[in-house]
């Protein structure tokens, strides 16, 4: 899933004063009479039905609980081509800029200005030990420190130099790329697409050029390379317990576990009809999420009684591709290439309902990013969920949802009965 590029090496900072956003309450800009299908891959049914999608009826059906919304709207110097959180902070990339944006008060902090670097747009970034790793265009991975003055230092570009200069005297060390062509096997040679903090030690990476990398977060280094797919991978996540299920554009999702030294592949889920765009997995791992360019999210879990990953079921609604996924308990949020987020939620008795489409959206939704906000006290075991998203021309929407039942550890058998949909 190739975007646009819009981030370069850091050269440097700048403070703004914060501007105030706009505040709005959002209207229920669900669509009514909304058809979903649901599919289970292993009893051979097909439902189809119809939902009058109003507030009333959400809230009406057993296990589903009414969704209190409310939207802040922030304006920065163009449109967003990604977001992440980290430590009460949204990372919005937009061009050569990065914007730090306090998540409480929803203000711009500080403006990393990337410009004159030749690094291209950053396409993932994760966090790991007080590091930022950010994936980007020119094939490589860049590592930054946030300094105690709030600026963000690079520190690292990986494959490090050292590293590259210890491997590149062994001629096995080298593979070939294209025709005539060879780089070292701890290089990517095309864009790195993806980012995944496997433990608090390892970290993989995933690229246009169909390999998985591992790599050790404690001193940089490549430990590992694998030609994953047939095809350009678009997306990578790690369970809790290691697993890693990478996503590609040869239409196949693919888990790999680790054995006794190495990575290896544990299955192909190859149910998907067009490229793999995006993955998510439920709170305890046990459910995956992908979204593709048939604009279905497909939802995987462990067959019953064993250890085997298979299609469950399928939601569908979306008229266009799958861009992103993002899930927190028993919700799931999609954006997709209709210019749509749509708001999923699982009910007591594993039943999916589409709660909310919200519009307003002036370009497709590519990165969607979620925060657990305030949690209430003493016997109210509510919280809020802030959902960070580029509405188009450089304006961020926050979305609360309010009222949420906090959460307790969700369990395998919670996400395994069968999928139905009302």
């Amino acid at each position: 899933m190739k975007l646009q590029p819009w981030l370069s090496i850091c050269s440097s900072t700048t403070h703004h004063q914060p501007p105030s956003p706009s505040i709005s309450k959002l209207s229920d800009t669900t669509t009514n009479n909304i058809s979903h299908t649901v599919t289970s891959a292993g009893n051979g049914w097909e439902q189809v039905c119809t939902i009058s999608q109003t507030a009333a009826t959400a809230a009406a059906i057993t296990g589903f609980q009414k969704l209190s919304l409310e939207t802040l709207t922030l304006t920065v110097s163009d449109h967003v081509n990604f977001l992440a959180v980290h430590n009460r902070l949204l990372y919005a990339a937009a061009g050569n800029l990065i914007h730090v944006i306090d998540i409480a008060s929803f203000a711009l902090l500080t403006t990393v200005n990337v410009a004159g670097s030749s690094s291209g747009s950053v396409k993932s970034v994760t966090f790991s030990n007080g590091n930022i790793f950010t994936a980007h265009q020119d094939n490589k991975i860049r590592v930054w420190k946030l300094t105690e003055n709030g600026h963000h230092k690079r520190i690292a570009t990986l494959p490090t130099f050292k590293d590259r200069l210890i491997r590149s005297v062994s001629p096995k060390n080298y593979v070939h790329v294209r025709r005539h062509r060879k780089k070292l096997w701890i290089e990517h040679h095309d864009a790195v697409s993806g980012l995944a903090l496997v433990t608090d030690r390892l970290m993989c990476s995933v690229s246009w050029d169909k390999y998985l990398k591992i790599w050790r977060t404690s001193d940089f280094r490549c430990v590992e390379s694998i030609k994953a797919h047939d095809d350009a991978i678009n997306a990578v996540v790690a369970a809790a317990d290691g697993t890693i299920y990478t996503a590609s554009a040869d239409r196949r999702i693919k888990v790999w576990g680790k054995g006794l030294k190495k990575y290896g592949l544990i299955a192909t889920l190859d149910k998907h009809t067009s490229a793999v765009n995006t993955l998510a997995l439920n709170d305890d791992g046990s459910v995956l999420f992908s979204g593709s360019g048939e604009g279905s999210i497909f939802v995987w879990g462990k067959e019953h009684g064993g250890n085997r990953t298979v299609l469950t079921g399928t939601l569908s609604g979306h008229s266009k591709a799958i861009l992103c996924l993002v899930t927190f308990s028993d919700l799931l949020l999609s954006g997709s290439a209709d210019r749509t987020v749509r708001i999923w939620q699982r009910g007591r008795e594993g039943k999916f309902c589409c709660l909310k489409v919200l519009d307003g959206y002036k370009r497709p939704v590519r990165s969607l990013v979620a925060d657990l906000g305030e949690t209430a006290s003493g016997s109210d075991p509510t919280c809020t969920l802030r959902v960070f998203s580029d509405i188009g021309d450089g304006d961020i929407r926050m979305l609360s949802i309010k009222d949420l039942n906090y959460p307790n550890s969700m369990s395998t058998h919670y996400w395994n009965p069968p999928l139905l949909m009302w």
